[in-house]
């Protein structure tokens, strides 16, 4: 078996680990990672709220241009600039959300990885990759070679 017909060292399970740990780490970490996409998610919520309210400001001349003064007033007073949320815009529940729910997510799932396999990371995947991989044909290595 050549080199790279195995799994890298940090993708083999760690002596004394058992499946149902690796089982149980793998899915938090899938958690994690449904985290990131809610993450990303919650950045197109922030972009896309700014890019609204910028386009708002572009309705509101547009509409004072149009003649239509009052009700370029009426949406300039009661949307451009307001808040999402009670308080907060949207870089302000982006801010508060990176630093609370999901630092601590990151931080407890890091722990427990490195308390359960040694802190390495996508141990469940790389087990299914060598169950489902043929074994010793082209564009089914274990990892790249080098």
């Amino acid at each position: 078996m050549t080199d790279n017909d195995q799994p890298a060292e940090r993708h083999r399970r760690p002596d004394g680990v058992d499946a149902a740990t690796v089982t149980a780490v793998g899915k938090l970490s899938e958690a994690l990672e449904t985290t990131e996409r809610a993450r990303g998610h919650l950045y197109s919520f922030h972009q896309l709220t700014g890019g609204a309210d910028l386009a708002l400001g572009d309705a509101v001349r547009m509409l004072r241009e149009a003649g239509h003064h009052q009700l370029a007033e009426k949406l300039a007073d009661e949307l451009i600039g307001r808040n999402v949320i009670a308080g907060r815009w949207t870089f302000q529940v982006v801010e508060d959300y990176d630093e609370g729910y999901y630092a601590q997510f990151r931080r407890i799932e890091r722990e427990i990885r490195n308390e359960l396999v040694d802190g390495r990371t996508h141990l469940y995947e790389a087990q299914m990759k060598e169950a489902r991989r043929s074994h010793g044909r082209p564009g089914h290595e274990a990892q790249p070679e080098g």
